[in-house]
């Protein structure tokens, strides 16, 4: 095609001088119909460089190892609900991950596999390239074997929405499994993997990992690439390992493991006694941290105010910033530099804007408080949280300036019953996972890193405690982690 043919009838042909009208009202703009007139031939004339854009071949991800489509699952290999789809992918012939099997996160993209992010409005998405952490599992020898459940847009700290019923936990099938990582966690304590990757925007990672008994790592924001993963809020988004150990956790890292004398661990006396929180949850995990001084450990309560304000803060973004990013940017967000997958772009921006009946009930409230805040507020309350966020991370720092880890509950209560959702209004369906996340979504917000472990058991359910790192120093929480898994084996 020569130069002037690129530049004639545009691909895009722009709006009709009547959509245009109606866009120029709904965006409360004063404009002629002269103005109109030329706006519009303005616009068509912009638009005319999207014929070069159409006939430019854009880069891609590397898709480096051979798979098939694979197959949906039957309900005898899929009790738990846990799998969404099944295929296997050999990575590398040798590596750190070599004899290791992995199950992906249905919001990260396995090329030419399908991908439905829980909702069933985007099913039938098949990704054309490898997620960044997909092609590093396989490059390191893992053996992928396929895409783990998880909840509608990953928007749910229990495993009740995703679209094909709910994942059971491990130890109670009437139970949660957690969320939105439900089926990471389940596929790892079921053995049906040796590890798995999960999503972690509010405690995803850590949230399952707590209430199936699994190890799950929320690292520091930015050292595991998140590309290639579908988003929720860019300043909160993180992907991380689940795994049945720390030293499986610590591989997938690439970290080495070691003891603690002299470490100094602070329990957080803002993360137990909340109004939702179980007596026994919090004893076990104030005994399961100070059991640690037996390897060398200094252990001392520490108060951290912000902390109390995580909820509020949160909720002040990442609601208005989902709106934004999932909504507005087609699951993957607008503004960062880094690879945009168009294709699924433009399938999944489609399917939220017009196959709705698939949403969850907390996906339409989540996407209707965001769009409100920011059509009356115009982002002031995002822009606040952000910044409150800012005081918040440097409460937790000034508080580990002197220690080397802290510790508080994962989840302040144990697996909660499954909702009978037939029964339940819209309101009670929202409100079910009210205080999961109390205690995990500061680590979202302050970007540390953040890892929950089995710490004991309430009436056969596990009990979760979380270990909060200094930035880029999971070295640290996993020596912690291990040394707690050291003394609970040795029990």
């Amino acid at each position: 095609m020569t130069e002037s043919e690129l530049f004639q009838d545009p691909t895009v042909p722009g709006p009709t001088t009547e959509e245009l009208s109606a866009l120029a009202t709904r965006l409360n703009y004063s404009l002629s119909d002269d103005e109109l007139k030329q706006c519009h031939s303005l616009i068509t004339g912009a638009l005319k460089g999207f014929n070069r854009l159409d006939h430019l071949v854009e880069p891609t991800l590397p898709v480096k190892y051979p798979r098939t489509p694979g197959y949906r699952p039957t309900a005898d290999e899929n009790p738990y609900h846990a799998w969404y789809w099944k295929s296997t992918i050999k990575g590398a012939d040798t590596g750190k991950l070599s004899g290791k099997t992995i199950a992906i996160k249905d919001n990260v993209m396995v090329a030419g596999v399908p991908m439905m992010n829980g909702c069933r409005a985007l099913e039938g998405t098949i990704p054309d390239v490898d997620a960044t952490v997909v092609t590093r599992l396989l490059d390191a020898g893992g053996t992928i074997l396929g895409k783990a459940t998880c909840e509608n847009l990953c928007f749910s700290a229990c495993s009740h929405t995703t679209g094909y019923g709910p994942v059971l936990n491990v130890h109670d099938q009437t139970r949660s499994a957690g969320g939105s990582s439900s089926g990471s966690a389940v596929l790892v304590m079921a053995g049906d993997v040796d590890m798995a990757v999960g999503g972690d925007q509010g405690g995803s990672v850590r949230l399952p990992s707590c209430w199936n008994g699994s190890v799950g790592l929320k690292p520091t924001w930015g050292l595991v690439p998140y590309t290639g993963a579908a988003a929720m809020e860019p300043t909160l988004d993180h992907l991380g390992p689940v795994t049945r150990t720390v030293h499986d956790c610590a591989l997938m890292l690439e970290i080495e493991v070691d003891n603690l004398n002299g470490m100094k661990i602070g329990i957080v006396q803002e993360g137990f006694g909340h109004g939702v929180s179980e007596e026994a949850v919090d004893r076990i995990v104030r005994e399961a941290a100070q059991k640690l001084t037996s390897v060398g450990a200094e252990v001392a309560d520490v108060s951290i105010p912000m902390h109390k304000h995580t909820g509020p803060i949160w909720v002040g973004f990442g609601l208005e910033g989902s709106y934004h990013c999932m909504l507005r940017g087609s699951l993957h967000g607008l503004g960062y530099r880094g690879y945009y997958p168009t294709n699924n772009m433009k399938i999944s921006g489609a399917a939220l804007k017009h196959d709705t009946k698939h949403l969850s009930d907390k996906v339409k409230y989540v996407m209707l408080t965001g769009a409100y805040l920011n059509e009356t507020f115009h982002g002031q309350y995002y822009g606040r949280c952000q910044n409150l966020g800012r005081l918040l991370r440097q409460a937790y720092d000034d508080v580990l300036k002197d220690y080397d880890v802290l510790i508080m509950p994962t989840v302040p209560f144990v697996a909660q019953k499954l909702p009978k959702e037939d029964e339940m209004t819209f309101k009670e369906l929202v409100q079910y996972s009210t205080g999961i996340g109390v205690n995990t979504m500061a680590a979202n917000i302050t970007a540390h890193p953040a890892l929950s472990i089995n710490a004991g058991w309430v009436d056969k359910l596990p009990v979760g405690m979380m270990i909060v790192g200094n930035h880029w120093d999971e070295t640290t929480v996993l020596k912690v982690a291990r040394a707690h898994e050291k003394i609970m084996e040795s029990q």
